[in-house]
């Protein structure tokens, strides 16, 4: 079953793990800090493009977060979420 999912953080990890997603079937709508390396991401596996992080996940049934742990301050507040996590 396919779904709607975004992929906010395309680093050296989260680049292939989003494109996994993708070839698996999904709807894949990435965002990175650095609106090139998403865009050859979409070039690569076909999915779409965000230009924020609340693009990105808006209707996502799934959201992937796979940022430096200073990022996890500012990210989940631009997405009006609230994150738990343990260091």
């Amino acid at each position: 079953m396919s779904e709607k999912t975004a992929f906010i953080g395309l680093g050296v990890m989260g680049y292939p793990m989003a494109g996994f997603l993708a070839r698996a079937g999904h709807e894949v709508t990435v965002y990175n800090r650095t609106t090139i390396k998403a865009e050859k991401w979409v070039e690569e596996y076909g999915g779409k493009l965000a230009l924020t992080p609340a693009e990105a996940s808006k209707d996502a049934t799934f959201v992937f977060l796979h940022v430096l742990a200073m990022m996890m301050t500012c990210v989940p507040l631009q997405l009006g979420l609230t994150v738990h996590f343990q260091v």
